[in-house]
């Protein structure tokens, strides 16, 4: 093995940014007749929903809303999804030069396991820790220990790839190398301040990250 790198799934090689945004709005306005504003909801993004729906409604039980945004969200999940650039073609480089490559996530194991089957992803992510395999979801190192542990890789080979502080977090706490895409949402200078150690505009600025010369098609 050359070397491990994690994946964060939802806005960092699956662009759901705009289906998790609706789906909010959806469920507060029908459920909750309350307006959160899209700069409000958008620094929430990436912690576990029962987090951010205790956090923009203050309730305790926060069950029901759950269920109703799993419900809207998958009636639109295939036509509002896409795979941001160059995924694919990183991935399977990766995979192709030795490295051993999974998903760390604040989804469940069936959403999560949908898109990536939708765009050809699952043959190459040799694990998958979702917020139902642990106790302490992210920003916890707990998904990222577990992930290392099921590959089999030491931190210090590893590195986490994520659009949000909580995935900076969690990968800094376990030790890992934290890799922020500047196609987040969030501020690159909120990224550095979550201890991004890495910012890359491209999948492909992973290469000399993680010891890698130039793409194939550019040899």
């Amino acid at each position: 093995m050359r070397g491990c790198v994690l994946y964060d799934l939802d806005g960092t090689i699956v662009d759901t940014n705009e289906l998790i945004i609706e789906t909010f709005d959806h469920v507060f306005r029908n459920h909750c007749a309350l307006v959160v504003e899209r700069d409000d909801l958008i620094p929430q993004m990436g912690l576990p929903l029962e987090d951010q729906f205790r956090y923009f409604t203050g309730r305790s039980d926060v069950t029901e809303l759950i269920a109703a945004y799993r419900t809207y969200n998958l009636t639109r999940h295939d036509e509002m999804v896409a795979l941001f650039p160059n995924v694919l073609e990183v991935v399977q480089r990766f995979a192709a030069e030795g490295f051993v490559q999974g998903v760390v996530t604040t989804k469940m194991r069936a959403t999560t396991e949908r898109a990536l089957n939708m765009f050809g992803l699952s043959p190459y992510m040799k694990t998958i820790v979702t917020v139902e395999d642990v106790q302490h979801p992210k920003p916890h190192p707990e998904p990222v220990l577990k992930a290392m542990e099921l590959l089999a890789a030491r931190p210090e080979q590893t590195v986490m790839v994520g659009d949000s502080p909580f995935d900076m977090q969690s990968a800094k706490a376990a030790g890992a190398a934290a890799v922020a895409v500047a196609w987040s949402l969030k501020a690159e200078a909120v990224m550095r301040d979550a201890g991004a150690d890495h910012v890359i505009a491209d999948m492909k600025d992973l290469y000399p990250i993680c010891g890698l010369g130039e793409s194939r098609a550019e040899r």
